[in-house]
């Protein structure tokens, strides 16, 4: 008898300590990419964005969005979203304007300060998207195939929130 299934070795269950592991490095993984962020705009002088609010400004990109947009994909939560929005606005890395159809809303979108903030994040992404394949750290099939792990965590943790009391 096989040990292994046709798309790989046989399943094992996961135990406590593997999950913890897996939910340890997310986190510390989330870090590390907000201090990469944070240093390369203190190499480049720019200090008055923080990482949070220059990632932020990367995944709106060209986007007109509203808080609860960027909340309900999932990016932040309503608090800190909505006070990095407004600080933001105020230091001119976006525009903001009322819905004319619900005046409660606010859209943003990046201003042209914002768009070089943006700008900076999209090269050094780029520039680290070369070096992990350059460097062997990872190929384009084990991105894939980590990518598919990931977002299965997260159809998951999806799950628990809206249909687990």
């Amino acid at each position: 008898m096989s040990m292994h299934s046709p798309i790989g070795p046989a399943a094992r269950p996961i135990g406590l300590g593997q999950y913890l592991e897996t939910l340890s490095l997310v986190e510390r993984l989330h870090r590390l990419v907000l201090d990469v962020i944070k240093d390369e705009f203190e190499r480049l002088g720019v200090l008055e964005v923080n990482a949070v609010q220059a990632l932020l400004l990367f995944n709106i990109g060209d986007h007109e969005v509203t808080a609860g947009e960027l909340k309900s994909r999932g990016y932040y939560q309503g608090s800190n979203v909505s006070y990095n929005l407004k600080k933001l606005v105020e230091m001119g890395y976006m525009h903001h304007q009322r819905s004319e159809i619900d005046r409660r809303s606010v859209r943003v979108r990046l201003t042209a300060k914002g768009r070089g903030v943006r700008d900076v994040v999209a090269t050094l992404f780029a520039r680290h998207a070369e070096a992990v394949e350059a460097r062997g750290v990872l190929g384009p099939q084990a991105l894939e195939e980590a990518n598919s792990a990931l977002k299965r965590m997260e159809r998951f943790w999806t799950d628990q929130i809206r249909y687990i009391y």
